[in-house]
């Protein structure tokens, strides 16, 4: 039997008998654990006895407000979200309670799908922030720099397990950016070839007409300025792995050179007549579809054969979840050793920027952002507003695409306003507007319009 999965609880507060009765329907029917209280006073009480992920609180309140109990929940309940509903909407109100730590602010009368999407923001929130401080207790160990607990890199760390038991040859596709020389190496000194050496050769970086060179090696007097003897790359890497990255970018001449080597297990040193035996684990890597370009006739068939033996693909970094924010800590925690620096902590909308954000760079553009607010950033709290501008656009960003563009653009003001605590003066330079523009779209959005 499949294990039970604990409801996510939550805690409405309000002193309309009305409004918490529709509440607890509505939220109950979405699966939640939902309780209620009618006054500021009985949530306190709740909360000292129940633990709760959630608390929903009107603001305008008999004797002790919404506002106050925001405040007591901030100071006393760091794994409790909270979000505000009011029917008195004003900026003011929206900028203090987010100030003083709501995530969401509602306003009466809201439809039931605004309150199931801001519910649903908050608590994601929460579980990045969990999840972030869990991380920051148990920083995983990262064996030859691979990490990852999603469901797709398990798949890589199988494949590299059964690759590494033998000899064949292997070719890792994959974005740029995404890993697949840490996986190269990875099976490399899993193997039987770990003493050997492992040598990485970046096909696409060296010119075609020193590749051949390069690779092979040459005798001495085979070109102008051989003056001596030297062995290349494959000799080099006798007995262990030869790691040739972004073969797609050969030409079909040294493909053809290639295929030598794969089929007969020797090579042709430039102006020698004899070849040479070598043994050597060939792995491939290519960020494109070889497949595609076999079709086109820019790279051979039966080459594509002889590299297609085993293969891993390397996911891009957007489809691997979680292991953004994984990632992430754990390049925070190693630049700040490197540069004698403390470790950045970011904030939950600043984790919901990276985990939201497409990165086209994969792990490199994210290592690199990491290590730039390390150096880069005085304070050792990030906020959205240190995030490199491109990326505050994903901020809170819903997957879905049945949105509205006015929507979008409203959602993306509160949470500007909510990082920068309000201030419009900043808020109107992150979205490079000016305040009087700002002035006008704040009108149009509820809750954020003057009353």
């Amino acid at each position: 039997m499949a294990p039970s999965v604990k409801k996510e609880s939550i805690l409405v507060v309000d002193d309309s008998p009305h409004t918490l009765e529709v509440l607890q329907r509505n939220l109950t029917s979405k699966g939640y654990s939902v309780f209620t209280a009618a006054s500021v006073s009985e949530a306190i009480r709740i909360l000292e006895t129940t633990t709760v992920d959630l608390v929903i609180t009107d603001l305008k309140m008999p004797r002790v407000s919404g506002i106050d109990l925001i405040r007591h929940v901030r100071e006393n309940y760091k794994e409790t979200e909270v979000m505000t509903i009011t029917g008195y909407p004003s900026i003011e109100g929206a900028v203090k309670a987010i100030k003083t730590g709501a995530e969401e602010y509602l306003t009466k009368p809201f439809t039931d799908e605004e309150l199931f999407s801001a519910v649903r923001r908050t608590l994601d929130k929460l579980h990045m922030r969990r999840l972030g401080e869990a991380q920051l207790q148990k920083i995983p160990s990262a064996p030859y720099g691979l990490i990852g607990e999603s469901e797709v890199m398990h798949k890589v760390f199988s494949s590299v397990t059964k690759t590494a038991s033998t000899s064949a040859t292997v070719l890792i596709s994959g974005e740029s950016g995404t890993g697949k020389e840490l996986v190269a190496r990875a099976i490399h000194y899993s193997s039987s070839r770990a003493s050997a050496t492992f040598v990485p050769v970046n096909c696409g970086g060296i010119p075609e007409g020193l590749l051949e060179s390069e690779l092979f090696g040459h005798v001495k007097g085979a070109f102008t300025g051989a003056t001596e003897s030297r062995a290349g790359f494959f000799q080099t890497a006798d007995g262990g792995t030869i790691f040739l990255d972004e073969i797609s970018d050969t030409s079909l001449s040294m493909q053809t050179k290639l295929l030598r080597v794969l089929e007969d297990k020797e090579v042709y040193m430039v102006g020698a007549t004899r070849s040479r035996k070598v043994d050597v684990r060939i792995i491939a890597a290519t960020n494109k579809d070889l497949a595609s370009l076999v079709r086109k006739g820019v790279f051979r068939e039966d080459l594509f054969f002889r590299l297609h033996v085993l293969t891993i693909t390397m996911p891009p970094l957007r489809e691997r979840g979680d292991d953004i924010l994984l990632l992430a800590h754990y390049f925070a925690t190693k630049f700040a050793g490197e540069f004698g620096k403390p470790t950045l902590q970011f904030s939950d909308n600043a984790l919901q920027v990276l985990r939201n954000y497409h990165w086209p760079g994969n792990v490199r553009e994210l290592e690199n952002v990491v290590q730039r607010l390390v150096v880069m950033t005085d304070e050792d709290f990030i906020e959205v507003s240190d995030l490199p501008s491109l990326m505050r656009f994903s901020a809170l960003r819903e997957t879905g695409l049945n949105r509205t563009l006015a929507e979008v653009e409203a959602e993306y003001i509160r949470n500007v306003l909510a990082s920068v605590k309000g201030n419009k003066t900043k808020a109107a330079e992150i979205l490079e507007i000016d305040r009087k523009t700002l002035r006008e779209k704040l009108k149009k959005i509820p809750g954020l319009s003057s009353s």
